[in-house]
């Protein structure tokens, strides 16, 4: 069920049809985000018999978002205290900030071993880990929010939500590691898909970028937080680019998201642009199967990124957009990137709610705004 407001490109449902005729698939959604993507639509879930496609899971394996729940009053939080507080999070984490997060947190240092063991095991370069607790560019951001409009307060209080108190959300992923993972087996086999038989080393190296790709989140959300100086509980921690084994319509095959939440795994966030509202949401019981128990990821883009800075510069200086208008303040140090991640590039994210909540797939929890938004200080990113 399609909102009025929702805005969706021409090219974005081409992509939808084109990735429908592709070998053994059996049904492809678009979800109210949806846009379009390197060859593939950004905003889709994939179900395929047969062969599995890491072309659609993209370059970015992984990729989700973590949320926080602090114990930072809102109304006491001063952004100008904050924004010091955090300082400089493109730079790696070096030896002595290592030391510190670990005794802030001691299950990190099994969890970067772990996830050493795993890349060794499945053939991939341990030097990746040096990337770990920075956020890289492009849509990934780390936000501290606060609850604006409580719908479900019952809801929210068993999730661990204080509706007063400033949650930090982290939108990030594998980093390098994708990339080096879907380079390889696009030189080896290009766009092709894999059989079965033949996927066992992809999705060996697959399995290892998420539980990178969820490490990295951790270790971003962990070094804010000790920065501030306050206490946190973790609410939730999803994926939205993964291919995984899947029984739908009574066969089995591979489910792909490329930017799509799960919709089985508890509460989902529904982040807008950096000057927009966010959500949680609850996924409703008995519906996901119409939308491959997946759900949008965002609002979505709705320009390129090459259009951004010609369409904006002229109204607009990266001063003017570095503050909101719901009196929040964005930190990007990169003039190129910050237009490319105006409010004005994206879909109005109620516009993408509407039809979630229109087709019965979720109900609303609570919507937050942004107060602070971290992307880059432009110094550092590796």
């Amino acid at each position: 069920m399609a909102s009025d407001r929702l805005w969706l490109e021409d090219a974005a449902l081409q992509q939808t049809k084109t990735t429908s005729n592709l070998p053994g698939m059996m049904r492809v959604v678009g979800l109210p985000d949806l846009h379009p993507g390197r060859g593939y639509p950004v905003g889709a879930a994939f179900f395929s018999v047969g062969h599995l496609y890491p072309a659609l899971v993209g370059n970015d394996i992984g990729c989700g978002m973590a949320l926080w729940q602090t114990d930072i009053l809102a109304g006491k939080a001063k952004l100008d205290k904050i924004d010091k507080q955090i300082g400089n999070l493109d730079a790696l984490v070096d030896d002595d900030e290592w030391d510190a997060l670990v005794q802030f947190d001691p299950a990190l240092l099994e969890r970067r071993d772990a996830l050493s063991r795993a890349l060794i095991a499945a053939g991939l370069d341990v030097s990746h880990l040096r990337s770990l607790g920075t956020i890289g560019r492009g849509n990934h951001f780390a936000e501290l929010q606060v609850v604006d409009q409580m719908a479900c307060a019952d809801t929210a209080s068993r999730a661990g939500v204080a509706s007063k108190s400033l949650q930090l959300l982290v939108h990030s992923g594998s980093r390098g590691l994708g990339q080096a993972i879907l380079s390889a087996h696009v030189e080896a086999a290009g766009h092709a898909g894999l059989a079965a038989g033949e996927a066992a080393a992809y999705l060996r190296q697959h399995d290892a970028a998420v539980q990178f790709a969820e490490l990295n989140r951790i270790l971003i959300g962990t070094r804010i937080l000790h920065r501030l100086r306050c206490g946190s509980e973790l609410l939730l921690d999803v994926n939205h680019n993964t291919v995984t084994p899947a029984h739908i319509d009574g066969q089995q095959g591979w489910l792909h998201r490329k930017g799509a939440t799960p919709s089985d795994q508890g509460l989902v966030m529904l982040p807008g642009s950096r000057d927009d509202y966010s959500y949680m949401l609850e996924p409703l019981a008995g519906q996901g199967a119409t939308s491959l128990y997946s759900l949008a990821h965002g609002a979505g883009r709705k320009w390129q990124r090459s259009d951004c800075k010609g369409r904006l510069f002229k109204i607009a200086t990266p001063a003017q957009l570095s503050r909101t208008s719901l009196g929040g303040r964005v930190i990007c140090n990169d003039r190129a990137l910050i237009y490319e991640e105006a409010a004005q590039a994206y879909k109005n994210v109620d516009s993408v709610l509407d039809c979630l909540v229109g087709a019965g797939l979720v109900r609303v929890v609570y919507r937050s705004k942004p107060v602070l938004t971290y992307k880059t200080r432009g110094e550092c990113c590796e």
